[in-house]
């Protein structure tokens, strides 16, 4: 009996222990690791799971009490991951739909994850504390515990948001929309949106008036902070959760709540109505946040309305297994519409959780994905052992988070959040397997002798090939792109080593050497002999890169960057071509390679490339430019003066584009028209000034150019030692 107690145990509270630590993952940055707010929070989730998991199993064999039980939500979700498996097994790129990287931290791997957590959470939720949460009469007993701990850690990240309203703290995005420790407005709006509505659940069947009201009031503001938020997905999924359970409330509540109810309505929809009457007036445009919001149109949704249209487009290829996870990448390079060039141009996500199950896993991951929502409200409502307060508030947390997936995408905490609903409704509805009942527990003395020694050593194994080498690139890629005291050489054999090994997160570190190597050439106190190995590395690895994904748009184009770091013109021009063939939609790959070919003196090329870069999108001004541009490359002046004057009503702009391209076509006359426009404007810089008088002296006008110079020194005195001395080597014809 004593080696029962001790393994039961040890078994229930390291997985009670690690189940309840991971509340704390939002407070987790790890700025050691290559995107720290991402990477850190993940590799801990991951361990904590996997500590309570092994447990849990162990649980499992000693006692049948916590072995699992079957309902539709527990079905949902194991069918759901399972289908993924197989999608993403079928995955353009299987490593990166199994491991994802070091941006995202998902995939399967994470998928896989969560079911375990599903299992662990349902099994503890449902036998908890057993006596204690049966003498203190506690409904969810464990379940409960474990969403107030949550509650508690979201005190900390309130505080941290207010302290970047106040700004105390700056906010990592670099915006006014605050992220606190979650390093995305996105990621906390929808932390907040849970805990809101977790918040008002708990309040609802809490004893204690003093606790009842504490939560209420953290319900508030949390639901305030989304506003400064500004993620307008997340604002629409509260609004219409709690719209949804004032409605619900004042349909089968009794006779005063249904008052309360039927006020809160009214009120919701009068304040909705006053806004949207509102949204023009002068108090809330010159608000940023109400004119954000108020920005809520179909129009201001465009951008979204073409990517789901892409996306579409791409699940039509692959209807069955889709894409598999972290592939939407090559939906969105294939189907690229021009529409987007003045957006991000490597999404990686439909902006959609909903369409990104559809493109990662086709059509039976889509249907999945609804029946975890699906189910999970079915059986709330079917069970007795929920009351309708309970019901309530648990139905409106998934609508506003289903509202707020419409709009945006998930991340590892809402992850963790919406299988803890799934686990805790689980555990209420869920009925014995007789299957899993039959199974004979085994004894006390093998729960010593075997069961615990041997989860241990799986635990170790788990962590150490799940974790362990994820880690160590995280942390070695940070040591990598850092400055080193003993100078270049270490950053390269940093990258050396890194690239010696595997690594799910093998485009990022690729990716990262391009851009270092080409920063190190550019490094005057760096030496030839680590200029040529940061290139011939980054050359090296990016063609093992294009090799093993050749339909990634993306990794030819940064392939083309390495030839052009080494003046291979040849190389460059075929690698970004290839780029174009997978993604003939993208205008930047024909102004880059445009660029290119105006380097290597393929005049006609180039004015091949920009036209079509320009026909692609012609609403877009900056393209007509690069138009113009390839005319006069090409010694076509008159046709492009016509395309600047019908997009500018004047063929003399001021563009930086433009001035390139009078000087490289040696058109003077242009060059001096140009300066003299930009002299024109207030504030002109002595720079300018010197400028025009070099473009005069470049048309063989020296009178002016000596004119102009001394009207610089007028201007800017301090700039007389430097006129005088251009002056005297315009004198002097040099």
């Amino acid at each position: 009996m004593q080696s029962e107690g001790t393994a039961k145990s040890v078994a229930r509270w390291v997985a009670l222990g690690a189940l309840f630590l991971l509340p704390f993952t939002p407070l987790i940055v790890a700025n050691s690791y290559f995107f720290p707010f991402i990477t850190g929070k993940a590799f801990y989730l991951r361990i904590l799971i996997e500590i309570a998991f092994s447990a849990w199993v162990v649980l499992a064999l000693l006692d049948k009490e916590y072995r699992p039980r079957f309902s539709w939500i527990g079905a949902s979700v194991v069918g759901f991951v399972v289908w993924m498996f197989v999608a993403d097994a079928f995955a353009i790129n299987a490593t990166k739909a199994f491991w994802s990287n070091f941006e995202r931290m998902e995939g399967w791997v994470l998928l896989v994850h969560l079911l375990g957590f599903f299992f662990v959470a349902s099994s503890l939720f449902r036998v908890g504390w057993g006596k204690w949460r049966a003498q203190h009469q506690i409904r969810f007993g464990a379940g409960r515990a474990w969403f107030l701990t949550s509650l508690g850690v979201a005190v900390v990240i309130i505080g941290y948001a207010f302290l970047q309203l106040n700004g105390t703290y700056a906010i990592h995005q670099g915006s006014t929309r605050i992220d606190a420790t979650l390093g995305n407005s996105a990621y906390l709006a929808i932390y907040l949106l849970f805990g809101t509505f977790v918040a008002l659940w708990l309040a609802l069947t809490e004893k204690y008036a003093w606790l009842k009201w504490l939560l209420i009031a953290l319900a508030v503001v949390q639901g305030a902070l989304i506003f400064f938020t500004e993620t307008r997905g997340t604002i629409i999924g509260l609004v219409l959760g709690l719209t949804l359970a004032a409605f619900l409330t004042a349909i089968t509540a009794g006779k005063r709540a249904r008052g309360w109810a039927a006020s809160a309505l009214v009120l919701i929809l009068i304040l909705a109505g006053s806004f949207y009457m509102a949204r023009s007036s002068d108090f809330v445009q010159s608000n940023r946040i109400l004119e954000r919001i108020a920005s809520i149109s179909l129009a201001d949704g465009q951008t979204r309305f073409t990517i789901w249209n892409m996306a579409f487009k791409g699940v039509m290829e692959r209807p069955l297994t889709g894409y598999g996870q972290e592939g939407f990448n090559y939906i969105f390079n294939k189907f690229y519409n021009p529409s987007l060039y003045h957006q991000e141009q490597w999404f990686d996500r439909a902006h959609n959780a909903f369409i990104d199950w559809f493109t990662a896993g086709g059509i039976p991951a889509f249907l999945l994905y609804l029946s975890l929502f699906g189910s999970a409200i079915v059986l709330l409502w079917r069970s007795s052992e929920l009351s309708r307060p309970e019901r309530i508030a648990l139905t409106a947390v998934l609508v506003g988070y289903a509202v707020h997936n419409l709009f945006v995408f998930d991340n590892l905490y809402s992850y963790i959040y919406f299988f803890a609903i799934l686990a805790l409704i689980d555990s209420q509805v869920s009925r014995p397997i007789e299957k899993l009942e039959n199974i004979p527990e085994i004894t006390p003395e093998d729960g010593v002798t075997y069961a615990l020694p041997i989860a241990a050593v799986a635990l170790a194994l788990l962590i150490w090939f799940v974790n362990i080498s994820g880690m160590n690139m995280a942390s070695g890629l940070i040591k990598a792109m850092s400055p080193n005291l003993s100078g270049v050489g270490a950053n390269i054999s940093a990258f050396e080593e890194l690239s010696s090994g595997q690594s799910f997160a093998s485009q990022e570190i690729r990716e990262q050497l391009v851009s270092f190597a080409g920063a190190v050439v550019q490094i005057s106190g760096a030496t030839n002999e680590e200029k040529q190995r940061a290139v011939a590395l980054a050359m090296t690895e990016m063609k093992k890169q294009v090799d093993e994904y050749p339909l990634d748009a993306r990794e030819h184009l940064q392939l083309s960057y390495v030839y052009r770091i080494v003046g291979d013109t040849e190389n460059a021009l075929k690698a970004i071509s290839n780029a174009i063939t997978l993604s003939p939609g993208k205008i930047g790959f024909y102004i880059d390679r445009g660029t290119v070919e105006w380097d290597a003196g393929d005049i006609k090329a180039v004015q091949a490339d920009f036209n079509k870069a320009y026909a692609l999108a012609p609403q877009f001004t900056e393209l007509a430019l690069y138009s113009a541009v390839g005319n006069i490359a090409a010694g076509n002046q008159e046709e492009a003066s016509r395309i600047l004057i019908a997009t500018f009503g004047t063929d003399n702009v001021d563009s930086d584009v433009l001035s390139t391209a009078y000087y490289r076509a040696k058109d003077w006359g242009r060059l001096v028209s140009f300066w003299k426009l930009r002299t024109e404007k207030p504030g002109a810089s002595a720079e300018t000034w010197f400028s025009l008088a070099a473009a005069y002296y470049a048309s063989g006008d020296k009178n002016n150019a000596i004119r102009v110079i001394n009207k610089a020194v007028e201007l800017y005195p301090s700039a007389a030692t430097s006129g005088a001395e251009a002056i005297k080597q315009i004198e002097a014809g040099k």
